[in-house]
């Protein structure tokens, strides 16, 4: 996939854990931080999203919203917020046309077999809708710290 840098973030809208419409282009004026992710309530996922909400209050302080994304449904993104008390938005993208535009549906393999999934991925879209900063094949382990930091350095 070539990169996204420097090129209009693919606007779209998507359903939330609320099933209200999220538009990106509502938050130009704001950066955003969009995230994707492969499915709610899975190790690598919860300890991300758990990552994030304990940030979240930095990333405000930095004028950036944090919106998730991956293929589950409103009802599992519900329970998954409750569950981990989370205070951002999780945006259903169920058939991965969200995620085929940013390149991060893909094909995957897992214990010898192939199957196509979402690439852990998180995308910085800056105040006028571009995409400043991309980070693909997401490790966890330090990655909202990555991300915290770039931000704090563009201030």
């Amino acid at each position: 996939m070539e990169t996204l840098v420097n090129k209009k973030a693919p606007d779209f809208t998507l359903k939330n854990e609320k099933e209200e419409d999220i538009t990106l282009s509502d938050f130009k004026g704001k950066k955003v931080v969009l995230y994707f992710y492969p499915k709610d309530m899975t190790p690598g996922c919860t300890t991300e999203a758990c990552d994030f909400r304990d940030q979240h209050e930095n990333f405000k302080e930095l004028n950036a919203v944090i919106l998730g994304v991956s293929g589950d449904d409103s009802k599992k993104h519900t329970k998954f917020i409750e569950k981990y008390g989370l205070p951002f938005s999780l945006l259903v993208d169920e058939d991965h046309k969200v995620a085929d535009e940013y390149g991060v549906w893909v094909l995957k393999k897992m214990y010898g077999r192939e199957f196509m999934g979402i690439e852990r991925s998180t995308f910085l879209i800056n105040e006028e809708g571009i995409v400043e900063k991309e980070w693909r094949k997401v490790k966890v382990k330090n990655h909202i710290e990555e991300v915290l930091s770039y931000l704090k350095k563009q201030e």
